[in-house]
């Protein structure tokens, strides 16, 4: 048994991309997508019919250019979406403009909205996680939507003040970031050398949110992403979900050396003290504590951002 059949005896393993080839490959049951894959699929031949829709959509609805090209991205992103689970029986995760990510009320409408086009294309919203960032304002709104059934991922996880709020919040996803965690520490020449993901503290932190989920029995799951070695992800076999690029379900299916499960829930109340709510003074000030999670969520919405700008750019050439 190669190692990618044997993870998928303890962990829901979804694939990290809108690559259609590689998603009918691994027949894998969710899906995840952002703006930066939405970006790289706009140039496949293979969507051109779907981005020619979302330009047909967005002049069909009217407006300014500005109006055009947002509508035009949001269907995009959807009619993406769509396609994708066509081929698979799971969820996609599509994402919200990053824009919003400080504003609770825009978050809260742009996800309404993005729910209404999947619906126009015959799908149902129980198929959908809105991916929303992981800010105060983020988590406010994912709470106002999962109350009126719209569930949602919670993307650019670093901080345990994060993963709590989520939780406390009845989020029904979250996405803890172990690659770019690794990253912020590798830059810094903060890793043990020789490597071991035992000590890896994007690994770390994925167990110690699963044993705080579990300890106290939330029910939002957990799904590890943003990969960058093997290891981290074998070393997370057990846990809820874990979402993987291409390369990596390669490399895991093309190894067949042994793999055990290492994350089991287990409940020990003085191990992991449970935090009172959390008000959002009180959310500001530990995340605040925590120099990589301030720099890497900051980081990561600006990133967004860029490839979204330059998806509409592309957009802008079609008005």
């Amino acid at each position: 048994m190669n190692q990618l059949e044997a993870l998928k005896q303890f962990t829901t393993v979804v694939i990290d991309s809108s690559d259609m080839t590689a998603i009918q490959n691994y027949c894998l049951g969710d899906a995840t997508t952002n703006p930066s894959i939405i970006l790289k699929s706009i140039n496949s031949d293979r969507y051109k019919h779907l981005i020619d829709d979302a330009v047909d959509y967005a002049k069909k609805q009217g407006g300014s250019k500005e109006i055009k090209i947002i509508n035009a991205s949001d269907k995009v992103a959807v009619n993406i979406g769509t396609e994708i689970l066509n081929n698979i029986t799971g969820r996609v995760s599509t994402e919200i403009d990053v824009r919003f990510s400080f504003d609770k009320f825009r978050c809260v409408n742009r996800a309404k909205k993005l729910i209404n086009l999947y619906k126009d294309n015959g799908i149902d919203p129980s198929r959908v996680l809105i991916k929303i960032a992981s800010t105060w304002e983020g988590i406010r709104a994912a709470a106002e939507l999962e109350k009126q059934n719209i569930k949602c991922n919670l993307t650019l996880i670093f901080s345990l003040e994060q993963a709590i709020a989520c939780a406390e919040a009845n989020v029904f996803l979250i996405s803890p970031f172990v690659g770019r965690i690794y990253d912020w520490y590798k830059t810094r020449d903060l890793l043990v050398n020789p490597y071991l993901a035992t000590q890896d503290p994007g690994v770390n932190f994925i167990i110690d949110i699963y044993n705080y989920y579990k300890n106290y029995q939330y029910k939002t799951i957990i799904m590890g992403a943003s990969f960058r070695r093997i290891e981290q992800i074998t070393e997370l076999a057990g846990c809820d979900y874990l979402t993987i690029s291409p390369d990596l379900l390669k490399e895991l299916k093309n190894t067949c050396s042994p793999l055990i499960r290492k994350l089991k829930p287990f409940y020990n109340q003085f191990l992991y003290k449970k935090q009172t709510p959390i008000s959002e003074s009180e959310f500001r000030w530990r995340h605040n504590q925590n120099p990589m999670a301030v720099e890497k969520l900051s980081e990561g919405i600006r990133q967004f951002y860029i490839d979204q700008h330059k998806l509409e750019v592309v957009l802008t050439s079609r008005f």
